[in-house]
């Protein structure tokens, strides 16, 4: 657990140097699947389905807000739709416009939510999103999820009846609107869909907001639960075959998500939990203070053992110089050594000075024949 906790401090830490950068690059992500899943379903219009409008699209997307994103999305989604038919681009401008007018001009920071729901129903894995809009979302996420459902099943119904959307004429034109809107808005799939993405959305976050201990477990597990209870009542009661075995791999890989989620931004240790409880003149206030795990992420110190020296080239004849020089010196060491062996009696230790003066004394002795 301490190496999980040493990983996310320096996740985190990563994350908070390079966020810039980090987002720029999810964003672009994030703008290449919108663009790729509108052309590989209804890319009716060759010019801006090919694979350099759609990254190219994609990276100017990157340096700007998300709302140009869903501009843009919402932009191309039209210009196919006008490629294919007038119906579908009547009814599908109907649908953003009645969007736009009820929600997303008001909350514009939401709306790339819509974008994401129909990139988890492509990718097979809806009920992901509710679990992680409940948990670090608010309420309101729960409407561009309802959105995005619509968008996605829209999209669906264009791709697999584009045949019967084509036209000319005034009354082909009529029948064919009519038939778009009521196959879309009659489609029982989908509302049993929406019913059960946007409670579970506001039971997880209802519950993930409760001072409970572990309310985030508690939360993701009856999301989980809600799911698939929505979806089985769905199928049973309007029999539109929904395939179980996909429901529960999804909703493990929900469960899977929301412990992550709980571990990156919710790690409490609930044993150390305090209650306290005080006033003022007007109200009384009960606290309850439940301490954050963190642990301090050990600094790597890096210590040179051994540092190359720089070596130098130096040539025989001055080796063979310092190597007699240092024979001269010994040489006159050792006769010094001689020298004042045979001159000092043994035992008496003497000055230079005295040294000089007995040696005087003995050579005139010598000469003169004193004793």
């Amino acid at each position: 657990m301490s190496t999980l906790l040493v990983y996310k401090e320096q996740l985190q830490a990563l994350y908070a140097k390079y966020a810039q950068y980090i987002n720029k690059v999810l964003q672009f992500i994030l703008a290449l699947l919108v663009f790729g899943l509108i052309n590989s379903n209804i890319g009716y219009m060759k010019l801006v389905s090919s694979a350099i409008a759609t990254i190219g699209l994609s990276v100017i997307c990157a340096f700007l807000p998300l709302i140009v994103l869903v501009v843009l999305a919402s932009a191309l989604i039209l210009v196919q739709m006008f490629s294919l038919s007038l119906a579908a681009l009547a009814v599908t401008g109907l649908v953003f416009f009645i969007m736009y007018v009820f929600y997303f001009r008001f909350t514009p920071d939401k709306a790339w939510i819509v974008l994401l729901t129909p990139i988890a129903f492509a990718l097979k894995i809806p009920y992901v999103i509710p679990i992680a809009l409940g948990l670090v979302g608010t309420p309101v996420c729960a409407v561009p999820v309802a959105c995005g459902t619509i968008v996605y099943y829209m999209l669906h119904y264009v791709k697999t009846s584009s045949a019967t959307l084509k036209g000319s004429g005034a009354a082909s034109m009529i029948a064919n609107i009519t038939t778009f809107a009521k196959q879309l808005f009659q489609n029982k799939e989908m509302w049993v869909m929406t019913a059960a993405l946007v409670l579970s959305l506001v039971v997880v976050n209802f519950i993930r907001t409760k001072s409970a201990d572990h309310s985030w477990r508690i939360a993701v597990g009856a999301g989980v639960i809600l799911n698939i209870v929505i979806v089985v009542i769905g199928d049973v009661t309007f029999n539109i075959h929904i395939a179980y075995l996909p429901l529960i791999l999804t909703n493990i890989l929900a469960v899977g998500v929301g412990l992550a989620m709980e571990f990156l931004f919710f790690t409490v240790d609930y044993t150390r939990t305090e209650r306290m409880q005080f006033e003022d003149d007007e109200y009384y206030y009960y606290v309850k203070a439940v301490p954050k795990i963190t642990i301090s992420v050990p600094e790597k110190t890096v210590k040179k053992i051994n540092e190359r020296q720089n070596t130098e080239t130096i040539d025989a004849a001055d080796i063979k110089k310092v190597v007699e020089k240092q024979k001269q010196n010994t040489s006159n060491i050792e006769r010094k050594k001689t020298v004042s062996k045979n001159a000092i009696p043994k035992g008496k230790i003497t000055t230079h000075d005295e040294t000089d003066k007995e040696l005087l004394e003995r050579s005139l002795k010598k000469d003169l024949g004193l004793k």
